[in-house]
């Protein structure tokens, strides 16, 4: 007789990750590994972990660290959710600042501005949260259905035709005239 022991996938987790640059690697791998083992389709993944990415960025370049701590020296907190009914949420919370998240509208030549823009074309929805305490948490819906495919209306896959089968294409004679 065998013993078979199921193992149980978290469907929310949380983590402390340091105000700066240094903990969004390790918080991106985290939610993969955790959201590949909960069955979570890889195109889901992949928005939520650039979602998060872009939130932590946002927090530690705009947010002040949670509780008393400096800018540089706290931490933020990131977190995700699987619903019941297989939606995912991810959140990230920092300690407040200055100005609230909106979408920016950058010039074509700036280095930054395009974080909240790019959550909004990927997200079912998001929205801002404030806490009695100041802190302020950033929440972002990235799917109703984690185990099935990104937003149809979002990245239209359209089969093309390969160049090969169209017989009426001829660019054989197309540079006869270049000497």
């Amino acid at each position: 007789m065998a013993l078979v022991v199921a193992q149980e996938v978290p469907t929310s987790s949380s983590m402390a990750v340091p105000h700066g640059p240094a903990g969004v690697g390790e918080a991106r791998h985290r939610m993969r590994a955790q959201l590949r083992t909960g069955g979570v389709a890889e195109s889901v993944i992949d928005d939520a972990v650039l979602i998060l990415s872009e939130l932590l960025s946002n927090a530690c370049r705009h947010g002040r660290p949670l509780g008393d701590a400096l800018a540089g020296d706290g931490d933020v907190r990131a977190a995700w959710h699987v619903d019941p009914t297989g939606g995912l949420t991810v959140e990230v919370t920092d300690g407040g600042g200055p100005t609230r998240p909106v979408p920016a509208t950058p010039s074509v030549t700036a280095r930054g501005g395009r974080g909240l823009n790019i959550i909004t074309a990927l997200a079912v929805e998001w929205g801002v949260r404030d806490d009695t305490l100041g802190e302020v948490t950033v929440w972002v819906v990235v799917h109703k259905d984690a185990a099935g495919p990104r937003r149809e209306d979002f990245a239209p896959r359209v089969p093309a035709q390969s160049v090969s089968a169209m017989p009426d294409l001829d660019f054989g004679d197309a540079f006869d005239g270049l000497d």
